[in-house]
């Protein structure tokens, strides 16, 4: 899964050779290559080399904007830019390349311009400045500049404005498409949650009717399915209040329309609007409430599968949550690292599906069931909730401190305040949002109060 908040450089770009529409093949080349190119072709060798650097930089920001915003594959094409100048830059594919241009991007190939505030590859746009001109760069106007004895740096600023910031050494890596690869709705959690709602509060602004959603907090309840499927239906989607591709790429392609993340003047996008608040991996050292969430998984699994041992659930990842985490990745056929990244947790999580799919109709016996597999948050009605509550209204029977519930399947403030109660007093984040943390110390409570079960 892709990080927002850290853009970073792509191994490799995709360059379709035409115009966007045409019937033009695509090449896929490193990206320092890609840019090795661009400037062999846009500029000449023979240029000062601070305007040589100047353009280059301008080229790799531009580049990069075009892959961070998605600004085609959001709009359902292969690549990622094309070789029209009409639109992008200029690219001829097997072109020689200068030495002091191989020489100098190799130098500043992970370095980009960004607008002081904001985290996205500034939409560095730029034309010759003879036959056409244009808001930002000019190419030829770089030269007179340089001979001035303006340094790259101050060349940029002279176009793009003083508030302005260069970030280096950017991270390199492989390029994965944003969408996080399978549909989600109601009870998701995480970073791509967040990413859609901050999203939708932000078009929000320019199309009334969708409803804001405060917080936005990475958890997706009714008030962020109402948001999407009002979305849905502004742009002719089906409103089914779930994100699928469709749906996550043209959130991108709307958010970046009205931000103007591909624009010179634009918005731009600051830092805590792509925060993630959510750790994109779980290893040794960490702890707290994902921790716990992994844990409750593994050991269901566990109970089922005897390659994989059990561990107290007590939030910690250490030797023995590591041992159990590289047990699941061995038989299951990963790479036994001991790291909990996207795609260990994706199948952590669809073998705990599975086994919920296949356990007989009344395994419980009179105790508590397993969890659901996602997360209860107000608003939702099901027979989940139903069971959710009468677990809580045995429970407030028999400490003061926890509302009883009525049992109706309704997820209302009333179930809400009993949640957090309960989260208050057994040492759990008080949220009101039933994990699978909160769950299981529900279900355990609820088993020693009516069946004496013994509590870890």
């Amino acid at each position: 899964m892709p990080r927002y908040d850290v853009p970073t450089i792509p191994e490799t770009i995709t360059v379709h050779l035409g115009t966007p529409n045409s019937d033009a093949r695509n090449v896929t080349v490193s990206f320092p290559d890609y840019i090795k190119n661009v400037a062999s072709s846009e500029i000449y060798p023979t240029w000062p080399e601070a305007a040589l650097r100047a353009n280059i930089y301008a080229q790799i920001s531009f580049a990069l904007n075009r892959v961070f915003t998605e600004w085609y594959r959001s709009r359902g094409y292969d690549f990622d830019i094309t070789n029209s100048t009409q639109y992008d830059q200029a690219f001829v594919y097997g072109r020689e390349i200068f030495d002091n241009i191989n020489r100098i991007v190799d130098e500043v190939f992970n370095n980009y311009v960004v607008r002081q505030g904001n985290i996205e590859p500034l939409f560095t746009q730029f034309c010759n400045g003879t036959t056409v001109t244009c808001a930002g760069l000019s190419q030829w106007g770089t030269v007179p500049l340089a001979n001035q004895g303006y340094t790259p740096y101050e060349i940029l600023q002279y176009y793009y404005g003083s508030d302005i910031n260069i970030v280096r050494n950017a991270p390199v890596e492989p390029y994965i498409p944003s969408y996080p690869g399978a549909p989600f709705g109601i009870g998701s959690s995480g970073n791509e949650v967040r990413t859609i709602q901050v999203e939708l509060n932000r078009i929000g602004n320019n199309y009334p009717a969708i409803p804001k959603i405060m917080p936005a907090n990475g958890l997706y309840g009714e008030r962020t399915a109402e948001a999407v499927r009002v979305f849905q239906g502004i742009f002719g989607l089906p409103e089914t209040g779930i994100v699928n591709k469709a749906t996550w790429y043209q959130l991108k392609y709307i958010f970046t329309a009205v931000k103007g993340l591909s624009e010179l003047a634009g918005e731009g996008l600051a830092p805590e609007e792509a925060a993630e608040p959510f750790p994109e991996q779980l290893q040794r050292g960490d702890y707290g409430q994902p921790v716990r969430s992994l844990q409750y998984y593994l050991n269901v699994i566990a109970y089922f599968n005897p390659e994989i041992p059990e561990v107290a659930a007590d939030g910690v990842f250490g030797a023995d949550t590591e041992a159990q985490v590289l047990a699941f990745e061995r038989f299951y056929g990963l790479n036994p690292d001991g790291v909990v990244d996207f795609r260990t947790w994706r199948l952590i999580q669809q073998m705990y599906d599975d086994i919920l799919n296949r356990l007989p109709e009344g395994y419980e016996a009179g105790a508590a069931v397993l969890y659901p597999g996602y997360n209860l948050t107000s608003g939702m009605a099901n027979d989940d909730v139903r069971d959710l509550q009468t677990y809580l209204s045995v429970i407030g029977a028999n400490y003061r401190d926890i509302p009883e519930v009525e049992v109706t399947g309704y997820f209302g403030e009333q179930t809400e305040n009993a949640v957090r109660r309960f989260q208050e007093l057994f040492g759990l984040d008080p949220t009101g949002v039933v994990g699978a943390p909160t769950w299981d110390a529900i279900a355990r409570e609820y088993n020693f109060i009516r069946l004496g079960t013994p509590r870890p």
